[in-house]
C-alpha cells in the first residue's frame, strides 16, 4: 500500500477546490448593469435637502430682521418648488439630459 502524507492530500484538496471555484466563477455571466433611473439627479436632490435645512433654520430664527427673514423663507420655498418642477420635467423628458444645455457649458 502506498502511503501518502496527510499534508499532500490536504494541499491537493485545497488546490482542487480553489481551481474549481475559479473555473466556475469565470464561466458565469457578469451581473447586468442596472438601468439608470431618469429621476435620479443627485445635485438637485442635494440642493433640495439643503433648502429644506435652510428653511428650517430661517423658520426657527429668533428675529424677523425687518421682514427679510420672512422674505427669505418665501424665496427658499419658491426655490424648492422650482426644483420639484425640474425633477418632474426631467422625469417627463428622460432623454433630454444626454447633452448639457448651453447654460451648463462653462464659457472660456
Amino acid at each position: 500500500m502506498l502511503m501518502i502524507p496527510k499534508s499532500v492530500s490536504i494541499v491537493g484538496v485545497v488546490t482542487s477546490l480553489l481551481l474549481g471555484t475559479a473555473v466556475l466563477g469565470f464561466g458565469q455571466n457578469p451581473a447586468p448593469m442596472p438601468k439608470r433611473d431618469p429621476e435620479r439627479h443627485p445635485h438637485i436632490r442635494a440642493a433640495m435637502a439643503d433648502l429644506r435645512k435652510a428653511a428650517n433654520q430661517l423658520e426657527h430664527a429668533d428675529h424677523d430682521f425687518g421682514g427679510h427673514r420672512a422674505k427669505a423663507v418665501a424665496l427658499v420655498k419658491q426655490a424648492e418648488d422650482e426644483l420639484r418642477e425640474a425633477i418632474a420635467w426631467a422625469k417627463a423628458h428622460p432623454d433630454s439630459d444626454k447633452t448639457p444645455s448651453a447654460a451648463a457649458v462653462p464659457k472660456k
